[in-house]
């Protein structure tokens, strides 16, 4: 981070991307300058993918969703058709490590619930219901999968649902590699 009076430049790295945001364009410019001296880098503009999330800017906002890979959860558990519900989780369900109903694959309700986790990052809405249900990662039941699925079903039916920030106009973040 580098802040010069009230301007500001941030500086990102993931192992060989290098996001940047910044209050002024200015620095911007000299900071792509410095590192295209040193380094050999492709300026790939405003940033719109960038770990699985889609992220929409423009000057009032930024939007950030997983949409596709919340399609690919659908399809890797076989619920890309499935009949979306408007909740993700039952408010009466009350659950339990024995509940009285048949184990489950501990492999794959894992294998769901971390899928889930992944998209609770742009999906706030979503995180209580996962957060419960994560407690029983190593005795999941029928019941604790019916309420996983049911997550399922949420998302199809809200699949382009994310976070967004408003007033941003001070900031936009672009990347290059």
């Amino acid at each position: 981070m580098k802040r010069i009076n009230d301007d500001v430049l941030i500086i990102s790295l993931y192992v060989d991307d290098l996001l940047v945001t910044r209050s002024n364009t200015v620095q911007v410019a000299e900071f792509k300058l410095n590192m295209m001296q040193v380094f050999e880098m492709t300026d790939l503009g405003l940033m719109n993918f960038f770990l699985g999330m889609e992220i929409m800017q423009n000057r009032e906002e930024i939007f950030i969703y997983q949409k596709k890979y919340s399609k690919e959860i659908l399809k890797k558990f076989q619920m890309d058709n499935c009949k979306p519900t408007p909740t993700p989780m039952n408010q009466k369900d009350k659950f339990s490590k024995k509940d009285g109903t048949a184990r489950v694959d501990e492999e794959k309700f894992r294998s769901l619930i971390g899928c889930l986790m992944y998209l609770t990052a742009t999906r706030p809405d979503i995180l209580h219901a996962t957060s419960i249900l994560s407690r029983f990662m190593h005795c999941p039941t029928k019941i604790h999968m019916r309420a996983a699925k049911r997550i399922l079903r949420y998302i199809k039916g809200t699949c382009s649902f994310g976070v967004k920030f408003f007033e941003v106009s001070r900031f936009k973040t672009t990347w290059f590699f």
